[in-house]
C-alpha cells in the first residue's frame, strides 16, 4: 500500500475548529487507503467508512458554511457554490458508481482520488481565504497590474499547495512542449451571455509525483490513473482560485472540463492566441497557465469529463499519453500553412512539435530536447541561421540536428545556408512524399550510425 494522504502544518489555517474537522476528513480518507489494500476486509468496511466520510464531509460543509456567514466573510457565496457542486453533483455521482459496481477496487480508487484532490485542493486555496492567507481580488485594475497580480497569486497558490517557490519564465508562452505532461482545460462561461473563460494548466509530469503525489504518499516515480485524478480535483480548484479573484466571477460557472492530448493543445494555440500565456519554473519542473477569453473556441476539444465518465476518460488519457518512442521533431516556421501541412504529414511515425519564431524555438528546445528541428531560414526578427548559431554555442543544444527548410535555391542562397553546418536542407515546395522520405532516411542514417557504435 503505498498512498496515504500526508498532513502538513501548512494546512492548518489557524482556526481550531475547522483544521480539526480538516484532519479528521484526512484521517478518514487514509482508513480508506488502508481498508482498500485489505482485499480481505476491504467489501464492507470501506462501504461503511465512505458513508462515514460522505456524512462527515457535508456535516462539515454546513458547519463551516455557519462559521463563515457569523464572521461575515465576503466570498461566503462563492465559497457555499464550491461546497454545492461537490456535495450535490459530484459525491452522489461517486455514491451511485460504488453501489453499481458493488464497491469494486476501481470504483473504489476512483473515489480516494477524487476526494483526496478536492481536499488537497480546496484545503490549501479557499480555506485558506477565510482566515485572510489570501490576496485581495482584483478590482479595476489596468491590464498590466492585473497581469502582474494574476501571477503573484498563482506563485502564492503554488507555494501555499505545494511548498514550492515559483518564478515566471514567460509571459509569452507560446505552447512549447516540455517533457511529458499533463493538458487540464477547463471552460467557465455563464449564461446571460456567450463570454465564456477557457483555462489550460500544463504541468510537467514529474511536478504532479513530486507534489501532489507526495501528498498522497504515493512512493512511485511514475505517473498513475488515481493520481491524474486526484490531479485534476487539486487543478480545478486552484483554478477557481486565480479566477475567484476576477470581479463578476460569481456569474460563472463550470462548463466543460477535457484532458488534453498535446496535439489538441497545440490546435488551440495555432487557432487563436490566448491572452494571458505565463510559463513558470519550479525545482520539481515547469507548469503553465494559459488564459483565451472571453469567448471559447468551438466545441470538441477533447472529450468533455463529468463525473459519470471520468473514471474511463482519465484511464485513456493515462495510456494514450504514454511515452511512444518515436522520435521528437520539432518544426519551426512563421507560416501556419507549412506548419499544418508538415506536421499532419510526419505526425503518424514521429512525435511532431510546431513553433512559429526563432525565439519561441530556443525556448522548445530547451524545455524538450528533440532529435531533428525543422528550421524556417527565413524568418523575422530571429532566422533560421540565428537560432542554429545560438544552438551551436550551447554545449547541452550542440549535438542538435538541424534541417533547413527554405523557399530559395539559387546558388548564393544555398551557400549560406551550408556555410552553417546544418545536417542538410529541404526546399519547401518539394511533394509530399518527397519531404517524407528526407525526414525518413535521416532517422534510418542515424540508427545505423547508432547501431555501428555499439
Amino acid at each position: 500500500m503505498d498512498k496515504q494522504l500526508v498532513w502538513k502544518d501548512e494546512f492548518n489555517i489557524g482556526i481550531d475548529a475547522i483544521d480539526k474537522e480538516h484532519q479528521r476528513l484526512f484521517s478518514i480518507i487514509n482508513r480508506l487507503f488502508v481498508l482498500r489494500h485489505e482485499e480481505q476486509k476491504s467489501g464492507k468496511a470501506c462501504e461503511e467508512g465512505i458513508r462515514y466520510f460522505y456524512e462527515h464531509a457535508i456535516r462539515h460543509f454546513t458547519d463551516e458554511e455557519n462559521y463563515m456567514e457569523l464572521i461575515g466573510y465576503k466570498n461566503l457565496k462563492i465559497h457555499k457554490r464550491i461546497h454545492k457542486d461537490f456535495r450535490d453533483r459530484t459525491l452522489p455521482v461517486l455514491e451511485g458508481e460504488l453501489k453499481r459496481s458493488n464497491y469494486s477496487p476501481e470504483a473504489v480508487d476512483h473515489f480516494l482520488a477524487v476526494c483526496a484532490g478536492w481536499l488537497i485542493g480546496h484545503t490549501m486555496t479557499e480555506d485558506r481565504a477565510i482566515a485572510g492567507k489570501d490576496v485581495s481580488r482584483w478590482e479595476e485594475l489596468l491590464p498590466a497590474q492585473e497581469l502582474e497580480s494574476m501571477k503573484n497569486v498563482i506563485m502564492d497558490c503554488v507555494h501555499q499547495m505545494f511548498d514550492l517557490k515559483a518564478r515566471v519564465i514567460s509571459e509569452t508562452y507560446d505552447g512549447e512542449k516540455f517533457g511529458n505532461g499533463i493538458y487540464y482545460r477547463m471552460v467557465y462561461g455563464r449564461e446571460q451571455d456567450r463570454k465564456k473563460w477557457e483555462i489550460i494548466m500544463v504541468f510537467e509530469e514529474k511536478i504532479l509525483v513530486n507534489t501532489i503525489g507526495k501528498l498522497m504518499g504515493v512512493r512511485s516515480k511514475k505517473l498513475d490513473v488515481m493520481l491524474i485524478n486526484a490531479t485534476r480535483y487539486s487543478a480545478g480548484q486552484f483554478i477557481w482560485h486565480v479566477m475567484s479573484h476576477f470581479p463578476s466571477v460569481e456569474a460563472y460557472e463550470v462548463q466543460e472540463e477535457n484532458l488534453l492530448t498535446y496535439e489538441q493543445f497545440q490546435q488551440i494555440f495555432e487557432k487563436e492566441k490566448p491572452q494571458v500565456s505565463l510559463l513558470f519554473g519550479t525545482d520539481q519542473g515547469y507548469f503553465s497557465y494559459c488564459i483565451i477569453a472571453p469567448h471559447l473556441l468551438e466545441t470538441g476539444i477533447g472529450t468533455p469529463l463529468a463525473v459519470q465518465n471520468e473514471m474511463a476518460e482519465t484511464r485513456n488519457y493515462f495510456h494514450m499519453r504514454k511515452e511512444s518512442g518515436k522520435p521528437k521533431i520539432l518544426l519551426v516556421d512563421d507560416s501556419i500553412t507549412i506548419r499544418e501541412g508538415i506536421r499532419r504529414l510526419l505526425v503518424g511515425d514521429y512525435e511532431v512539435s510546431a513553433v512559429q519564431s526563432g525565439v519561441a524555438a530556443i525556448r522548445a528546445i530547451t524545455l524538450d530536447k528533440p532529435d531533428l528541428v525543422l528550421l524556417d531560414y527565413d524568418m523575422p526578427v530571429c532566422d533560421g541561421r540565428h537560432v542554429l548559431e545560438m544552438l551551436r554555442s550551447e554545449k547541452e543544444f550542440a549535438d542538435v540536428a538541424v534541417i533547413f527548410l527554405t523557399s530559395r535555391d539559387d546558388p548564393e542562397s544555398v551557400k549560406k545556408v551550408l556555410s552553417l553546418k546544418p545536417e542538410g536542407y529541404m526546399m519547401k515546395y518539394l511533394k509530399p512524399a518527397e519531404i517524407r522520405q528526407r525526414v525518413d532516411t535521416f532517422f534510418k542514417k542515424k540508427k545505423a550510425e547508432q547501431t555501428g557504435r555499439s
